[in-house]
C-alpha cells in the first residue's frame, strides 16, 4: 500500500514521484522497462524542446541547466549545459545517471520490468493496479507477451499515469482519443488530413507503371479522405540514436533476418531520382546521408523532414497508438528492423554512389551510450499515442494564446510540430507519384506567437464520472494539433511535478482529484517556483 502510485519512470513520472515524496506522502514508481528517464534517457537532449527557459519553473528549470552534467549547480546556461558531458555533448547515459542520483537522493522506490495489466475500480476510484512481469529484450525492445502475468499489485489512494502510451489510463476505463480530429471538430484550420508534400515522380508499383502488379513496400494506398478530414493516423516515431565509425566504440548493424532488397526497392528508385536531379555532387551526398543515418541533432540522429525517405518508417505509428502489447512490440521491433535494413541497403545497393556505400558500411551503433542493449536506444520516440478526453481539451487555439484558463499548472511553448503520417501514391499529370502527408511545423521552435501558453489542471484530470483518483501528466487532454505543440519533455516534467503536488492535496483532503482547491494548488506551485502565467504582450 502506498499513498501514490506513479506509472512510468519517464521524466514526468520521476518529477511526480519526487513531488509526492517532498510533500510528505509515500510513493512508488512502476516502470515497464529496466531503465529510467524515458526519451531523455535514450537520446533526446534536455534543452532541445525548450525555446524559452524563462517560461520554465519548478524542478524542471534546474534540470534544464544541469541534467546530464553530473552537477546540481546552476552555474551553466541552458546552451552551455548541452555542450558539457563526455566528448563535448550530453549523452543519454549521463542523463540516466543524473536521474538515478535524483531518485537515490529522494529515496524513491522503483519497480522495474512490470507493465500494467488491469485496474480494479470501486465507485469510479482505482483501488488497485495489477502488473505483469514483462522484461524488455537484449536490444531494448518490449516483449509481445508477459513472462509472469499479474505478478504484482499496488494499492494506492491516487494513481498518476506518466507513461507515453496512457496504458494505465486506458485500463482504468477512462475515455481517450487517438488519431487526427477534423478541421471542423475544434475549429483548427490545419487539423486532419493535410496536403501531400514531397511529391516525387517515381513509380510505386512492383512493375514500374503497372498498377496491376501491386504496390511496393514502404508506400500505401491513399484512403481518399479530403484535406481537413479526420482519420486514425498519427505522426511518425523514430529512435534518437548514435552511430560511429570508430572501431573501438562501433557495434555492427546487421540486416534483419528477413531482409530482401525488394523491401527497399522504392527507396532505390528514389536514390536514382535524386542522382538524376541533383547535379551538385556534395548536395547529393548530403541528401543521401540524411536518408541514413539522418539529420544530426546535438550528436544524435533524428528524422529529416526535407526528403521523401529518411531514417524512420512512416505509416505504422497509428497501429502502436492504441495497440495491444503484442502490436506495440511488433511496431517497436519494426522501427529497429527498418533502421537495420536501411543501413544494409545504403551500404550495398549499386544505385547508391560508392562513396556513400563505403561511408554507411563503416558506421555502427555507438556502444558508449547504450552498452547494455547492444547500442540500441531503449526508448522509441513515441511522439503521441493516446490522449485523455479530460475536462479541458487543449487545442491549436491555446497554442495561439486564444484559450481561457484559470487553473494553470505550468506553461508550454513550442511550434505545432508533426512529422509525416503516411507515404502514399497519387497521379499527377497522368503519371504516378509518391508523396508524404501529415507534416507541419507551424511557428518553428518558438511557436506561432512566440508567447507561452498555460496548461490547465483540467487537462490532466479525467471526467469525474469516469475516475476520481487518476492524474495524466503526459497523455493529457488535447487535440492532435494541441498535443503537437505541448508534447515536449519540459512540459511533461512540469505537469508531472504539478500532478504530484495535486495528488498529495487530494490525499490530504480525501477529495476527488477534480474537487481539490485549485487556488490552494496554485499557491503551493508558485511557492515551489512553478511558472503559471505569462503576460500576453511579451515577446
Amino acid at each position: 500500500m502506498t499513498d501514490v502510485c506513479v506509472y512510468g519512470a519517464t521524466p514526468s513520472g520521476i518529477l511526480a514521484a519526487i513531488a509526492v515524496q517532498r510533500e510528505g506522502r509515500s510513493v512508488v514508481i512502476v516502470e515497464p522497462s529496466r531503465w529510467m528517464g524515458g526519451i531523455l534517457g535514450a537520446g533526446l537532449k534536455p534543452v532541445q524542446e525548450c525555446p524559452n527557459p524563462d517560461a520554465v519553473g519548478g524542478m524542471t528549470a534546474t534540470l534544464l541547466r544541469t541534467l546530464g552534467t553530473g552537477s546540481t549547480m546552476l552555474k551553466y546556461s541552458a546552451f552551455e549545459a548541452r555542450q558539457l558531458g563526455k566528448d563535448g555533448v550530453i549523452g543519454p547515459r549521463e542523463v540516466r545517471e543524473d536521474y538515478q542520483r535524483l531518485i537515490d537522493k529522494n529515496g524513491i522506490h522503483i519497480i522495474y520490468e512490470h507493465r500494467i495489466a488491469r485496474c480494479e475500480t470501486i465507485d469510479k476510484r482505482i483501488v488497485r493496479s495489477v502488473f505483469d512481469l514483462a522484461p524488455f529484450d537484449a536490444t531494448g525492445c518490449p516483449p509481445a507477451t508477459a513472462t509472469t502475468p499479474e505478478d504484482i499489485a499496488v494499492n494506492a489512494k491516487v494513481f498518476i499515469d506518466a507513461s507515453y502510451e496512457g496504458e494505465l489510463m486506458a485500463r482504468a476505463g477512462v475515455s481517450y482519443r487517438t488519431g487526427r480530429e477534423s478541421a471542423d471538430s475544434f475549429g483548427e484550420k490545419n487539423a486532419g488530413v493535410c496536403e501531400p508534400i514531397h511529391i516525387t515522380p517515381i513509380s510505386p508499383f512492383i512493375i514500374p507503371d503497372d498498377p496491376g502488379s501491386g504496390l511496393l513496400p514502404l508506400v500505401e494506398e491513399d484512403h481518399g479522405k479530403p484535406v481537413g478530414a479526420a482519420d486514425h493516423y498519427t505522426q511518425a516515431y523514430n529512435f534518437r540514436f548514435y552511430v560511429t565509425a570508430d572501431p573501438e566504440r562501433r557495434i555492427a548493424i546487421t540486416p534483419p533476418d528477413d531482409y530482401e532488397p525488394q523491401l527497399f526497392e522504392l527507396l532505390g528508385r528514389y536514390v536514382t531520382y535524386l542522382k538524376d536531379n541533383t547535379p551538385d555532387t556534395e548536395l547529393l551526398y548530403k541528401h543521401l546521408r540524411h536518408i541514413f543515418p539522418g539529420w544530426q541533432n546535438s550528436k544524435e540522429y533524428n528524422y529529416y523532414r526535407e526528403l521523401l525517405f529518411t531514417m524512420a518508417p512512416v505509416g505504422i505509428s497509428q497501429q502502436y497508438a492504441d495497440g495491444h502489447y503484442a502490436t506495440k512490440a511488433r511496431i517497436w521491433k519494426q522501427h529497429q528492423d527498418y533502421l537495420r535494413g536501411l543501413h544494409h541497403f545504403m551500404s550495398t545497393d549499386p544505385r547508391v554512389p560508392s562513396k556513400i556505400r563505403e561511408e554507411t558500411a563503416a558506421l555502427g551503433l555507438d556502444g558508449r551510450h547504450h552498452p547494455d542493449t547492444q547500442g540500441w536506444p531503449h526508448q522509441l520516440y513515441v511522439r503521441v499515442s493516446r490522449r485523455l478526453k479530460g475536462r479541458y481539451t487543449l487545442t491549436a487555439k491555446d497554442v495561439y494564446n486564444q484559450g481561457s484558463v484559470d487553473d494553470a499548472i505550468g506553461l508550454a511553448q513550442y511550434g505545432i510540430d508533426t512529422y509525416p503520417a503516411r507515404r502514399i501514391w497519387l497521379y499527377r499529370n497522368g503519371r504516378a507519384h509518391v508523396a508524404l502527408e501529415g507534416s507541419m511545423f507551424i511557428g518553428k521552435n518558438a511557436g506561432p506567437t512566440n508567447i507561452p501558453y498555460p496548461i490547465p489542471y483540467r487537462a490532466i484530470t479525467p471526467e469525474k464520472t469516469e475516475c476520481t483518483n487518476l492524474l495524466v501528466p503526459v497523455c493529457f487532454s488535447a487535440t492532435h494539433l494541441g498535443y503537437a505543440s505541448a508534447r515536449m519533455e519540459p512540459v511533461f516534467q512540469i505537469c508531472g511535478e504539478s500532478a504530484g503536488v495535486a495528488a498529495v492535496q487530494a490525499v490530504n483532503t480525501e477529495q476527488a482529484v477534480q474537487d481539490i482547491d485549485i487556488v490552494a494548488l496554485q499557491v503551493r506551485l508558485k511557492e515551489l517556483g512553478q511558472k503559471l502565467e505569462w503576460p500576453l504582450h511579451s515577446k
